[in-house]
């Protein structure tokens, strides 16, 4: 069985890799070996007439070292 130990987080657009790694280490008490961030865009979506956007957010994966684990339950 292949444990790539990454989890994914949405996190605020304007904080960078070295507040997530601090924020997850402080919050779930693990060790973090990286961290990747993704800027996603908004979809652009219709209601009738009207044309809208959904908001644009930034997604962060995060590698635990070896032997860490989060407890999602």
């Amino acid at each position: 069985m292949l444990v790539l130990n990454k989890y994914l987080f949405w996190v605020d657009k304007t904080v960078n890799k070295i507040e997530i790694k601090k924020a997850i280490e402080d919050i779930y008490k693990v060790k973090v070996s990286g961290v990747n961030t993704v800027m996603m865009r908004g979809k652009t979506k219709r209601v009738r007439y009207a044309v809208g956007k959904t908001p644009d957010w930034k997604k962060a994966v995060v590698t635990l070292a070896k032997g860490s684990k989060i407890d999602v339950t």
